[in-house]
């Protein structure tokens, strides 16, 4: 989806040059004459469809400094690209100061205006991203930062929502990668305990010995190695949130102390002469059905009804397709900030494959596709073999400059010019490509035998040195015929 660019500018003539220029570089544009009629749209609902704005500093009546500062005050994420007749150093400075992102002195040719453009929105997709994984760590993010409006995801909002205002234990449940500790972490955001710690254990991923340490703690010497004191992640998440992800991977002993903490408000460090009182929210997580697994004599029922006081399940990504749009736009945009790339979207034909593509590994599975596209891809567009797992089509990445020699099979060159009947090959018998020391050996020789040995002949055609070419020569140690040829 094109980026909108608001230009507001009282004179006509300049609204339309400016038109021209960026809407044939990609981008959309909407007009504003004055800075009441900006301030107008860019804060109204629709605002949110503004991605940058361009503002005139010399305006009648609202000038571009006043509504620059209000701009600011009301909606500073949108980035401001003041331009300005004068380019005095006291205007920029007054401007860059207010909030302005860039500045353009009228005239302002094609390319500085495209580049200015690109700067700030490169900069405003960094600026998000960093925000969101700062909420993400301090425990702010909520459910308006989550990506994808389909309507199975709008009812785990609204249920996220609702749970988030009681101090209930959540079980949130789906299959693995759909983002159920997104999920969870919008949960605390949402809630009174938002800013307060958010721990994270994942209780399939810890040894059996260390399970009872790492949830409740130990006191110095209780067991060989405790050298320290541990508080285990129940005390660390003490007035937070302790999200317990894989719950259903916990054994059963553990899962006897684990309900008498959630029972008592309270845990036992190992070693420890009194239990300790904790304040914690409890979410937990499983891609396992645990009703079964109560049938099965593998979890615990008591332990399961305790955590099942508010569940909410999670759709896999096939079953909300509609927001395969917007979640790609999100991780090109942080891979874009991360590699500091300039990926601007997703080709149609691309788009449709991955809408129809199951994603068995989710949302996590769509991240990664899009971020080894975005590494293969040389150009400003995915295409369908920038997703080659997906695609089954190849990546186009140029691998060698001397295509016109390659037969169709693309593995190998025969040597019509001679008598012997020799292939040279570029892949090795795995498919991958030989060293470059390996193929240069054969392509000298190649080159000595084709030119019956000539070396300024063969120095000219390989596009080197004679000098060069004798060393090489030397290098490769090739055969003692060759060399006689070479010394003809």
């Amino acid at each position: 989806m094109a980026k909108t660019v608001l230009i507001v500018d009282d004179d006509p003539t300049q609204r339309r040059i400016l038109q021209a220029v960026i809407e044939k570089s990609g981008f959309s544009t909407l007009q504003a004459s004055d800075g009441d009629t900006a301030l107008e749209i860019a804060l109204s609902t629709d605002g949110k469809k503004i991605d940058l704005m361009l503002l005139d500093l010399v305006m009648p009546g609202r000038s571009g400094m006043d509504t620059l500062e209000e701009l600011t005050r009301r909606n500073p994420e949108l980035p401001v690209i003041v331009l300005t007749g004068k380019g005095s150093i006291d205007a920029v400075v007054a401007a860059m100061q207010a909030g302005a992102r860039d500045f353009l002195v009228k005239p302002a040719s094609r390319e500085r205006i495209i580049v200015s453009l690109r700067n700030a929105l490169e900069m405003k997709t960094l600026v998000g991203e960093v925000n969101r994984l700062q909420k993400s760590k301090t425990g702010d993010l909520t459910f308006d930062d989550l990506v994808g409006n389909a309507t199975s995801m709008r009812s785990v909002v609204a249920m996220g929502e609702r749970g988030a205002k009681a101090n209930i234990p959540i079980l949130i449940t789906g299959e693995s990668g759909v983002g159920k500790e997104v999920v969870a972490r919008a949960i605390q955001g949402t809630s009174e305990r938002a800013g307060r710690p958010f721990i994270t254990v994942n209780c399939g991923a810890i040894p059996e010995n260390l399970v009872e340490s790492i949830l409740f703690g130990h006191e110095k010497g209780s067991f060989t190695g405790a050298n320290a004191k541990h508080l285990g992640k129940f005390q660390e998440a003490n007035t937070g949130t302790l999200f317990l992800d894989e719950v259903g991977e916990l054994p059963l002993e553990m899962q006897v102390k684990l309900l008498r903490a959630l029972q008592e408000g309270e845990v036992d460090p190992i070693g420890s002469k009194r239990p300790v009182k904790v304040d914690v929210r409890i979410i937990s997580a499983t891609n396992r059905d645990l009703a079964q697994a109560v049938k099965d004599k593998e979890f615990r029922e008591d332990l399961y009804y305790r955590l099942n006081v508010f569940p909410i399940e999670i759709p896999a990504l096939r079953d909300r397709r509609e927001d395969i749009r917007a979640l790609l736009d999100h991780f090109i945009k942080r891979v874009n900030a991360q590699e500091r790339r300039s990926v601007r979207g997703v080709d149609g034909a691309a788009l449709e494959i991955l809408k129809n593509f199951d994603w068995p590994g989710n949302v996590r599975q769509l991240e990664n596709a899009v971020f080894r596209a975005v590494i293969l891809s040389d150009g400003q567009t995915l295409m369908s073999q920038d997703f080659p797992q997906i695609s089954g089509l190849s990546p186009t990445i140029p691998v060698r400059e001397i295509a016109d020699l390659i037969e169709p099979n693309e593995t190998s060159v025969s040597d019509e010019n001679t008598d012997n009947g020799k292939t040279y090959q570029f892949l090795d018998r795995s498919g991958h490509l030989r060293s470059l020391e390996d193929i240069e050996r054969d392509l000298i020789q190649f080159a000595i035998e084709t030119y019956s040995g000539h070396m300024s002949e063969v120095a000219r055609r390989l596009g080197i040195g004679r000098s060069t070419l004798y060393r090489k020569v030397r290098e490769h140690e090739l055969d003692a015929d060759t060399k006689r040829a070479a010394g003809r």
